[in-house]
């Protein structure tokens, strides 16, 4: 599914790659001019279909990057199939500089990696620059989230998944309240604590969002927007909930 397209910017999302048991996941790939990046690949499960996919728009061969928001294996298990098939450098988070290669042979990563302080960093596409946004603690202690100024949509990783039905996945959410039920308990389990969900609000207000986009589940549009980062601000989650009961002995 086409997110974008001004005839020289495309964002791309691929959203029914994963078929059987596997979790639900996108992968997003833009292309602007001649430059291209592929944002969570994923696993073994979307190599090839997503190779043949992208080669519509590319040699896939030239690919730029491939950009791992995170180390988990439905982010970037295809790794050395990648490496191999393309001469694309590999954007990964600091932290887990030394991980990655263990989805690879030895040596296939040697001067190809590009590591992302925390902080951020600005990451070149020809005349444009995608933003690296820090998530960290957000599902990956070292996490991060990719934000297309051209698009304006902000690619968010896990933040926003919504394991919703597979038949609602190319129709956008425009009020939070519609994938609530399919995303609440994801989020309280999988993030730290309400602090970094704070620290998160107030890095994207200052962003011009069109539309943001989960690694899993439906896009997040119109009001669903400002309705998700302002649920994100307040959610209890990770340690704030736990208690000396999930700390006991079997």
């Amino acid at each position: 599914m086409e997110l974008y397209n001004d005839g020289k910017h495309i964002c791309v999302a691929f959203r029914d790659l994963v078929q059987g048991e596997a979790v639900q996941a996108n992968q997003f790939f833009i292309v602007h001019n001649n430059h291209a990046a592929l944002i969570d690949p994923g696993g073994e499960l979307t190599y090839t279909a997503l190779f043949m996919a992208m080669s519509s728009y590319i040699n896939v061969k030239n690919l730029d990057y491939v950009v791992a928001s995170h180390q988990d294996p439905d982010i970037v298990a295809s790794l050395n199939k990648w490496m191999v098939g393309t001469s694309a450098r590999v954007v990964v988070p600091e932290l887990w500089e030394r991980f990655i290669p263990h989805f690879t042979r030895p040596g296939k990563t040697e001067g190809r990696l590009l590591a992302i302080p925390d902080r951020g960093a600005n990451l070149e596409l020809g005349d444009i620059s995608l933003k690296a946004l820090p998530a960290h603690f957000m599902h990956a202690e070292g996490n991060f989230q990719f934000y297309d100024p051209v698009s304006k949509i902000l690619f968010s990783g896990d933040l926003g998944a919504n394991l919703c039905p597979a038949e609602d996945l190319d129709k956008p959410v425009n009020q939070l309240r519609d994938v609530l039920p399919y995303m609440e308990a994801f989020h309280k389990r999988y993030i730290n604590g309400n602090k970094v969900c704070r620290f998160w609000a107030n890095m994207v207000r200052g962003l011009d969002i069109d539309m943001i986009v989960p690694q899993h589940g439906r896009a997040f549009t119109g009001p669903a927007i400002d309705q998700f980062i302002a649920w994100i601000e307040q959610l209890q989650c990770g340690m704030d909930l736990m208690t000396q009961d999930d700390y006991r002995v079997p």
